[in-house]
Protein backbone atom coordinates (compact mmCIF):
# COMPACT_ATOMS: atom_id res chain seq x y z
CA UNK A 1 0.00 0.00 0.00
CA UNK A 2 2.77 2.39 0.96
CA UNK A 3 4.69 1.45 -2.19
CA UNK A 4 1.66 2.22 -4.38
CA UNK A 5 1.27 5.63 -2.71
CA UNK A 6 4.96 6.41 -3.26
CA UNK A 7 4.70 5.42 -6.94
CA UNK A 8 1.68 7.68 -7.34
CA UNK A 9 3.56 10.56 -5.71
CA UNK A 10 6.54 9.96 -8.01
CA UNK A 11 4.27 9.97 -11.07
CA UNK A 12 2.73 13.23 -9.99
CA UNK A 13 5.99 14.80 -8.96
CA UNK A 14 4.75 14.86 -5.35
CA UNK A 15 2.63 17.95 -6.11
CA UNK A 16 -0.70 16.45 -7.02
CA UNK A 17 0.06 17.09 -10.71
CA UNK A 18 1.61 14.85 -13.28
CA UNK A 19 5.32 15.51 -13.70
CA UNK A 20 6.17 17.36 -16.92
CA UNK A 21 9.20 16.86 -19.11
CA UNK A 22 11.95 19.48 -18.79
CA UNK A 23 14.17 21.18 -21.35
CA UNK A 24 17.64 19.66 -21.45
CA UNK A 25 19.14 23.04 -22.26
CA UNK A 26 17.95 26.59 -22.85
CA UNK A 27 20.28 28.65 -24.98
CA UNK A 28 20.90 32.17 -23.76
CA UNK A 29 20.85 33.46 -27.32
CA UNK A 30 17.12 32.66 -27.62
CA UNK A 31 16.27 35.85 -25.78
CA UNK A 32 17.97 37.83 -28.56
CA UNK A 33 16.08 36.11 -31.37
CA UNK A 34 13.33 38.74 -31.36
CA UNK A 35 15.86 41.41 -32.35
CA UNK A 36 16.99 39.35 -35.33
CA UNK A 37 13.35 38.89 -36.31
CA UNK A 38 12.65 42.60 -35.97
CA UNK A 39 15.68 43.43 -38.10
CA UNK A 40 14.41 41.19 -40.90
CA UNK A 41 10.98 42.82 -40.79
CA UNK A 42 12.49 46.31 -40.88
CA UNK A 43 14.72 45.49 -43.85
CA UNK A 44 11.82 43.98 -45.77
CA UNK A 45 9.39 46.80 -45.02
CA UNK A 46 11.89 49.50 -46.00
CA UNK A 47 12.49 47.89 -49.40
CA UNK A 48 9.03 46.63 -50.31
CA UNK A 49 7.06 49.68 -49.14
CA UNK A 50 8.54 51.50 -52.14
CA UNK A 51 8.07 49.02 -54.98
CA UNK A 52 4.34 49.27 -55.67
CA UNK A 53 1.75 46.52 -56.30
CA UNK A 54 3.21 43.06 -56.96
CA UNK A 55 2.24 39.49 -57.70
CA UNK A 56 3.96 36.68 -55.82
CA UNK A 57 4.91 33.59 -57.82
CA UNK A 58 5.42 30.28 -55.98
CA UNK A 59 6.87 27.05 -57.36
CA UNK A 60 9.58 24.45 -57.22
CA UNK A 61 13.28 25.27 -56.99
CA UNK A 62 13.94 22.02 -58.90
CA UNK A 63 12.26 22.98 -62.17
CA UNK A 64 14.89 23.17 -64.90
CA UNK A 65 15.28 25.97 -67.47
CA UNK A 66 13.74 25.08 -70.80
CA UNK A 67 11.06 22.83 -69.32
CA UNK A 68 7.37 23.49 -69.84
CA UNK A 69 6.58 24.94 -66.43
CA UNK A 70 9.74 27.03 -66.29
CA UNK A 71 8.82 28.70 -69.58
CA UNK A 72 5.18 29.04 -68.51
CA UNK A 73 6.18 30.83 -65.30
CA UNK A 74 8.43 33.17 -67.27
CA UNK A 75 5.62 34.00 -69.70
CA UNK A 76 3.14 34.70 -66.92
CA UNK A 77 5.64 36.96 -65.15
CA UNK A 78 6.34 38.89 -68.36
CA UNK A 79 2.64 39.43 -69.00
CA UNK A 80 2.05 40.61 -65.44
CA UNK A 81 4.99 42.98 -65.76
CA UNK A 82 3.44 44.45 -68.89
CA UNK A 83 0.30 45.11 -66.83
CA UNK A 84 2.35 47.13 -64.33
CA UNK A 85 2.89 44.61 -61.54
CA UNK A 86 6.18 43.85 -59.85
CA UNK A 87 7.10 40.20 -59.44
CA UNK A 88 8.02 38.66 -56.09
CA UNK A 89 9.57 35.20 -55.89
CA UNK A 90 11.59 33.22 -53.38
CA UNK A 91 14.70 34.42 -55.19
CA UNK A 92 16.19 31.00 -55.90
CA UNK A 93 16.46 28.72 -58.93
CA UNK A 94 13.71 26.86 -60.79
CA UNK A 95 10.28 28.49 -60.95
CA UNK A 96 11.59 31.37 -58.85
CA UNK A 97 14.28 32.11 -61.41
CA UNK A 98 11.72 31.83 -64.21
CA UNK A 99 9.46 34.40 -62.54
CA UNK A 100 12.29 36.85 -61.96
CA UNK A 101 13.52 36.28 -65.48
CA UNK A 102 10.12 37.07 -66.95
CA UNK A 103 10.04 40.39 -65.09
CA UNK A 104 13.66 41.18 -66.00
CA UNK A 105 13.00 40.53 -69.71
CA UNK A 106 10.36 43.28 -69.66
CA UNK A 107 12.47 45.68 -67.58
CA UNK A 108 10.07 45.26 -64.68
CA UNK A 109 10.45 45.16 -60.92
CA UNK A 110 12.02 41.81 -60.00
CA UNK A 111 12.16 40.97 -56.28
CA UNK A 112 13.74 37.95 -54.58
CA UNK A 113 13.04 36.89 -51.00
CA UNK A 114 15.86 34.45 -50.38
CA UNK A 115 15.97 31.98 -47.51
CA UNK A 116 19.07 30.43 -45.95
CA UNK A 117 18.88 26.67 -46.58
CA UNK A 118 21.48 23.92 -46.43
CA UNK A 119 20.71 22.91 -50.02
CA UNK A 120 18.93 24.07 -53.18
CA UNK A 121 18.79 27.79 -52.43
CA UNK A 122 20.98 30.44 -54.00
CA UNK A 123 19.77 33.68 -55.51
CA UNK A 124 19.24 33.82 -59.24
CA UNK A 125 20.75 36.34 -61.63
CA UNK A 126 17.51 38.12 -62.55
CA UNK A 127 16.91 40.06 -59.35
CA UNK A 128 17.73 43.74 -59.05
CA UNK A 129 20.45 44.07 -56.36
CA UNK A 130 18.38 46.55 -54.35
CA UNK A 131 15.47 44.06 -54.36
CA UNK A 132 17.45 41.00 -53.33
CA UNK A 133 16.50 40.29 -49.70
CA UNK A 134 17.89 37.53 -47.49
CA UNK A 135 15.90 35.84 -44.74
CA UNK A 136 16.82 33.54 -41.90
CA UNK A 137 13.25 32.93 -40.76
CA UNK A 138 10.56 31.34 -42.94
CA UNK A 139 7.74 33.11 -41.15
CA UNK A 140 9.21 36.58 -41.81
CA UNK A 141 9.68 35.68 -45.47
CA UNK A 142 6.07 34.50 -45.67
CA UNK A 143 4.82 37.80 -44.30
CA UNK A 144 6.71 39.60 -47.08
CA UNK A 145 5.24 37.30 -49.72
CA UNK A 146 1.72 38.06 -48.57
CA UNK A 147 1.80 41.65 -47.34
CA UNK A 148 2.99 43.14 -50.63
CA UNK A 149 1.19 40.87 -53.11
CA UNK A 150 -2.01 41.83 -54.89
CA UNK A 151 -2.24 38.36 -56.37
CA UNK A 152 -0.61 34.94 -56.34
CA UNK A 153 0.42 32.65 -59.18
CA UNK A 154 1.19 29.15 -57.94
CA UNK A 155 3.18 26.89 -60.22
CA UNK A 156 3.85 23.17 -59.61
CA UNK A 157 6.10 22.57 -56.63
CA UNK A 158 6.76 20.54 -53.51
CA UNK A 159 5.95 20.83 -49.82
CA UNK A 160 7.05 24.48 -49.63
CA UNK A 161 4.78 25.46 -52.50
CA UNK A 162 1.81 23.67 -50.94
CA UNK A 163 2.58 25.32 -47.61
CA UNK A 164 2.56 28.77 -49.18
CA UNK A 165 -0.60 28.07 -51.19
CA UNK A 166 -2.65 26.79 -48.26
CA UNK A 167 -1.45 29.58 -45.99
CA UNK A 168 -2.71 32.18 -48.47
CA UNK A 169 -6.00 30.31 -48.94
CA UNK A 170 -6.45 30.15 -45.16
CA UNK A 171 -5.72 33.85 -44.70
CA UNK A 172 -8.28 34.78 -47.35
CA UNK A 173 -10.86 32.26 -46.13
CA UNK A 174 -10.65 33.54 -42.55
CA UNK A 175 -10.60 37.23 -43.57
CA UNK A 176 -7.16 37.79 -42.06
CA UNK A 177 -6.16 39.50 -45.30
CA UNK A 178 -8.27 41.25 -47.90
CA UNK A 179 -9.34 38.95 -50.75
CA UNK A 180 -6.76 38.53 -53.50
CA UNK A 181 -6.81 36.55 -56.77
CA UNK A 182 -5.07 33.18 -56.58
CA UNK A 183 -4.18 31.35 -59.79
CA UNK A 184 -2.91 27.76 -59.96
CA UNK A 185 -1.01 27.29 -63.22
CA UNK A 186 -0.95 23.78 -64.67
CA UNK A 187 -4.15 21.73 -64.87
CA UNK A 188 -2.22 18.48 -65.14
CA UNK A 189 -0.57 19.20 -61.77
CA UNK A 190 -3.38 20.88 -59.82
CA UNK A 191 -6.66 19.29 -60.96
CA UNK A 192 -6.03 16.11 -58.94
CA UNK A 193 -5.65 18.22 -55.81
CA UNK A 194 -8.78 20.18 -56.66
CA UNK A 195 -10.72 16.94 -57.16
CA UNK A 196 -9.56 15.72 -53.74
CA UNK A 197 -10.60 19.03 -52.14
CA UNK A 198 -14.05 18.73 -53.71
CA UNK A 199 -14.68 15.02 -53.15
CA UNK A 200 -13.00 14.51 -49.76
CA UNK A 201 -12.76 17.85 -47.94
CA UNK A 202 -16.07 19.28 -49.18
CA UNK A 203 -18.47 16.47 -50.05
CA UNK A 204 -17.37 13.65 -47.74
CA UNK A 205 -16.19 15.48 -44.62
CA UNK A 206 -17.76 18.96 -45.04
CA UNK A 207 -14.57 20.65 -43.83
CA UNK A 208 -14.89 23.61 -46.20
CA UNK A 209 -17.75 25.52 -47.81
CA UNK A 210 -18.63 25.27 -51.47
CA UNK A 211 -17.89 28.97 -51.89
CA UNK A 212 -14.27 28.29 -50.87
CA UNK A 213 -13.76 26.69 -54.27
CA UNK A 214 -14.10 30.17 -55.75
CA UNK A 215 -10.95 31.32 -53.96
CA UNK A 216 -8.69 30.02 -56.74
CA UNK A 217 -8.59 29.50 -60.50
CA UNK A 218 -6.90 26.54 -62.21
CA UNK A 219 -5.65 27.24 -65.73
CA UNK A 220 -2.94 26.55 -68.30
CA UNK A 221 -3.40 29.87 -70.07
CA UNK A 222 -1.15 32.83 -69.10
CA UNK A 223 -3.61 35.26 -70.66
CA UNK A 224 -6.48 33.85 -68.59
CA UNK A 225 -4.34 34.14 -65.47
CA UNK A 226 -3.56 37.81 -66.11
CA UNK A 227 -7.17 38.57 -67.07
CA UNK A 228 -8.37 36.95 -63.86
CA UNK A 229 -6.11 39.21 -61.79
CA UNK A 230 -7.00 42.33 -63.77
CA UNK A 231 -10.72 41.58 -63.58
CA UNK A 232 -10.47 41.19 -59.83
CA UNK A 233 -9.24 44.79 -59.50
CA UNK A 234 -11.25 46.36 -62.32
CA UNK A 235 -12.66 49.62 -60.95
CA UNK A 236 -11.11 48.92 -57.52
CA UNK A 237 -7.60 50.30 -57.87
CA UNK A 238 -7.84 51.69 -54.36
CA UNK A 239 -7.44 48.11 -53.13
CA UNK A 240 -3.91 48.00 -54.51
CA UNK A 241 -2.21 48.55 -51.18
CA UNK A 242 -0.11 46.46 -48.78
CA UNK A 243 -2.34 43.73 -47.53
CA UNK A 244 -2.55 43.72 -43.74
CA UNK A 245 -1.28 45.55 -40.71
CA UNK A 246 0.95 43.80 -38.19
Amino acid sequence: MEENKQAADDTKGGTGKRAMKQWTKIRGENSWTMFKVMAEFVDGFEVLNNVGPCVSIFGSARTKPGTYYYELASRVASKLTEEGYGIITGGGPGIMEAGNRGAWMKQGTSIGLNIDLPFEQHHNAFIAPEHNLRHRYFFVRKVMFVKYAQGFVVMPGGFGTLDELFEVLTLVQTNKITPVPIVLMGKEFWEGLRDWIVEIMLKRHHNISEKDLDLFLVTDDPDEAVQHINKFYAGNEEELSPNFEL
